[in-house]
């Protein structure tokens, strides 16, 4: 890390090994985003619980250019969080979930959903609960009765125009979500 760490031990005694494992963690936050302008990491003990021991508590402020990534990772309920290397170990990890998704924001990298396929119910059989649908390009898609939502099976005629989700099939393709557009 080019800028200087600031590490802030409350309600315990600074612990140079715990200083320095911080002092690791963070320089390798560098290569998750250059933005990093300001680091500061609390460590604080939480109070005793009568059947367990003290849990640490990390707290990780980041500042970059546009934004501050705070993480506070307190888990009361995880006795791995007895250890402070863990405790530390897992707000490191949510801080480097953290800053990529940032990088991932200000990169414009944006997940890209597909459209649910569209088409029209070219066969149906009713009496066994299924039917094929006929898609742009004009191939056929098996779907079975319970694929589609809101049992809105019954309602299907033939030229229905429907959205749906194609997946494969042990014998060919298939819709696995089927939509009826009203």
């Amino acid at each position: 890390m080019i800028l200087p760490l600031q590490i802030t031990f409350r309600q315990m005694d600074p612990s140079p090994a715990l200083e320095a494992r911080i002092r690791e963690l963070a320089a390798k936050l560098d290569r998750f985003s250059g933005q990093i302008m300001r680091c500061h990491v609390i460590v604080e003990p939480l109070a005793h619980h009568k059947h367990q021991g003290s849990l640490y508590d990390f707290r990780i402020e980041i500042t970059l250019p546009d934004e501050q990534i705070a993480i506070r990772h307190a888990h009361p309920a995880d006795h791995a969080h007895e250890d402070p290397y863990v405790a530390l170990r897992d707000a490191f990890l949510a801080a480097r979930r953290k800053l990529e998704d940032y990088e991932r924001k200000r990169r414009g990298d944006v997940k890209h959903h597909t459209e649910p396929a569209h088409g029209r119910v070219q066969e149906l059989d009713a009496e066994h609960g299924f039917g094929r649908i006929e898609t742009g390009d004009g191939r056929l898609i098996y779907f079975h009765q319970n694929s589609v939502i809101g049992d809105r099976f019954k309602e299907l005629t033939i030229g229905s125009e429907v959205r749906f989700v194609e997946e494969p099939g042990d014998l060919g393709p298939q819709a696995s979500t089927v939509h009826v557009m009203s």
